[in-house]
């Protein structure tokens, strides 16, 4: 486990790098993960955030890409087309992974279609 300062406070993360403690987080944590990346967060990125974090609370699983598609549907297009691409444009260090860090997830789904 490492701990890291992020806006003022201290962070432990575990060894793939994800937040050790899911309650820790916040949006000013998710902010700072975001910017370590050069990542600016819109409203699209809040969407998948608040889902993750949502489907891990009830869960206890993150979600596939192909569950948050289905869930956040034409939030995530900009061209009014949907698919896991979607995810890979809003988190382009990862998509599901960098999705899931930032969301402050223990860890991260990335199956396959």
């Amino acid at each position: 486990m490492v701990v890291v300062e992020m806006r003022g406070r201290s962070i432990a993360l575990n060894n793939m790098g994800f937040m050790a403690d899911f309650w820790a987080w916040d949006e000013q944590v998710a902010q700072g993960l975001a910017e370590e990346d050069g990542l600016q967060l819109h409203d699209c990125h809040w969407a998948v955030i608040r889902f993750l974090r949502e489907y891990y609370t009830h869960t206890l699983i993150p979600p596939s890409p192909q569950e948050t598609v289905r869930a956040l549907g034409r939030q995530l297009a900009h061209d009014g087309s949907c698919g896991i691409d979607a995810l890979q444009r809003l988190f382009p260090k990862g998509g599901c992974r960098q999705a899931c860090l930032i969301a402050g997830l223990p860890d991260y789904y990335c199956g396959t279609l």
